[in-house]
């Protein structure tokens, strides 16, 4: 196993500094602070062993019964006591996907080990959620993420970024009497956020629970299969085929894939009454959401941000956007 140099009180202090400046404050005034640096500090430095830089994944503090860890997760899961092993010797054990360590503050770690693979950022959250802790993680892709009630951070080799919680600005967007079910708006958002932005996918997901009304849009794909977006399983394939296709995606009022690859087709009224917005795809978005007043429309940017329109107006971001000034992304 590769070892590494222990980091200096100066280095872990300028970390720590570091997560102050993003607005993320580990300043020891709770107990799991302190571990939660030790292992960023750790997933930002790992051992390498023969050039290789290993994935890392831990669990910081806990908070929640393990005996609901499962239902939460909706993973099967087995916990291994670490048993004494310092921890510089069980860290290479947890990938970060599959295998995790779980760090506690009165020093009884275990190993966790799940039955299937959960290291999307979109893992992290549910995963922070369950076990009410806070997730490190260096991914395969070498991204570094941070994950708990705050939201995640993520550290791409240049700088840190930061997603608040989906939950965060949620409530301001169902203010403004959104159709459908608030728990599918949720779920699509998170999964535009987490798993697309994140990504640097670009897409349009369009939530229709009236599907009675007009459409003004043009079909170009085949009828997908139902994929739901509050199913686990089906959100590899939809993430991995919105990655190939143009066009808007529409979801049922159940969060059901009905439609794929379609074009928006503004009405003649759309388009004298909506103003043009950052770019086509936002555009389209906006103004097929006039057309379509039951529908929320969210747009994803290639470069992360996630936008909610709906009657032809925003409703919400998941980074600030300036309306006016914007360059076109797309």
């Amino acid at each position: 196993m590769g070892m590494r140099r222990p980091s200096t009180e100066n280095q872990l202090r300028r970390l720590v500094e570091e997560l102050s400046e993003v607005g993320l404050h580990l300043d020891g005034s709770a107990p799991w602070h302190e571990v939660a640096i030790a292992e960023l500090d750790y997933a930002l430095r790992p051992a390498v062993h023969e050039r290789r830089v290993p994935s890392y994944g831990a669990v910081v503090g806990p908070t929640t019964p393990s005996a609901t860890w499962s239902d939460r997760t909706e993973l099967g899961m087995s916990l291994r006591p670490v048993d004494g092993t310092p921890v510089e010797r069980a860290r290479p054990y947890a990938d970060g996907i599959v295998s995790w360590l779980l760090r506690r503050t009165d020093g009884c770690d275990d190993w966790a080990v799940f039955d299937r693979p959960a290291g999307s950022e979109r893992d992290l959250v549910v995963l922070a959620e369950a076990f009410g802790a806070c997730i490190v993680q260096r991914h395969p892709s070498g991204v570094v993420r941070l994950a708990g009630d705050f939201g995640v951070y993520r550290w791409d080799g240049l700088a840190w970024h930061h997603e608040p919680l989906v939950s965060a600005w949620l409530d301001a967007v169902s203010a403004c009497s959104v159709a459908g079910d608030r728990d599918v708006l949720e779920t699509l958002l998170e999964f535009a956020v987490h798993d697309l932005g994140a990504r640097g996918i670009g897409a349009t997901l369009v939530y229709r629970p009236d599907d009675a009304l007009p459409t003004s849009f043009e079909d170009r794909l085949p009828i997908p299969p139902p994929l739901n977006i509050r199913k686990a399983a089906d959100l590899a394939p939809l993430r991995h085929v919105l990655a190939q296709v143009d066009g808007a995606t529409l979801f049922d009022e159940g969060g059901v894939l009905r439609r794929i690859g379609v074009r928006l087709v503004p009405t003649p009224e759309a388009e004298a009454e909506v103003d043009g917005y950052r770019g086509t795809r936002h555009t389209a978005g906006r103004r097929y959401s006039y057309d379509d007043p039951s529908a929320t429309v969210i747009v994803v940017s290639e470069d992360g941000p996630v936008t909610v329109l709906r009657k032809g107006s925003l409703l919400g971001a998941s980074a600030m956007i300036d309306e006016e000034g914007d360059e076109p992304d797309d």
